[in-house]
């Protein structure tokens, strides 16, 4: 799946595509910023926004409302 525009995606999309990534291609977050385009920055607070915060040790994104 390819997406143009990461930073227009719903939040819940985002974290769906970020997490396949993290899974398959990209071996931390930094490989991620570059394949999506987009900054550490932008992503983690997009996925703040629904309760979803960056655990290194797993490599995804994981609820931290739970």
């Amino acid at each position: 799946m390819e997406i143009d525009h990461p930073e227009r995606l719903d939040a819940n999309i985002l974290l769906g595509i970020v997490n396949e990534r993290l899974r398959h291609d990209c071996g931390d977050l930094a490989a991620l910023e570059d394949d999506l385009g987009l900054s550490r920055q932008q992503i983690e607070s997009r996925l703040k926004t629904i309760g979803f915060q960056y655990q290194a040790s797993q490599n995804q994104f994981k609820s931290f409302t739970k």
